[in-house]
């Protein structure tokens, strides 16, 4: 892994150079990311099972649907914002960071 670079950029990007249209390619990185995130899931409840109560059940499942609704719905319009427009803000945005981050560490 390089520091920076994110799996999804690296992803869809790799995917384009394939000739990978931007919204087959976005989704395929959404599809990419369920097994990391549901390893590093239950990586955490794996780690951390000595504290987790069963009183705590109602609070995590309230916690898991409400973060399952906001992902949908910001995917959903993500993928409708990409279908229509280019990576090329998100890419100046990374670059502006990035030299930002570069000159506070010196």
């Amino acid at each position: 892994m390089i520091p920076g670079v994110s799996r999804s950029g690296a992803t869809i990007m790799g995917a384009m150079i394939f000739g990978v249209d931007r919204k087959v390619a976005t989704e395929f990185s959404f599809f990419l990311a369920i097994p990391t995130i549901g390893s590093a899931c239950l990586y955490d409840i794996y780690k951390n099972f000595a504290i987790l109560s069963f009183d705590d059940f109602e609070l995590i499942l309230v916690g898991v649907i409400a973060s399952f609704i906001s992902s949908l719905i910001v995917i959903k319009w993500l993928l409708k914002f990409i279908s229509t427009h280019s990576f090329a803000s998100f890419g100046y945005y990374r670059i502006v960071i990035g030299l930002l981050i570069l000159f506070v560490s010196l």
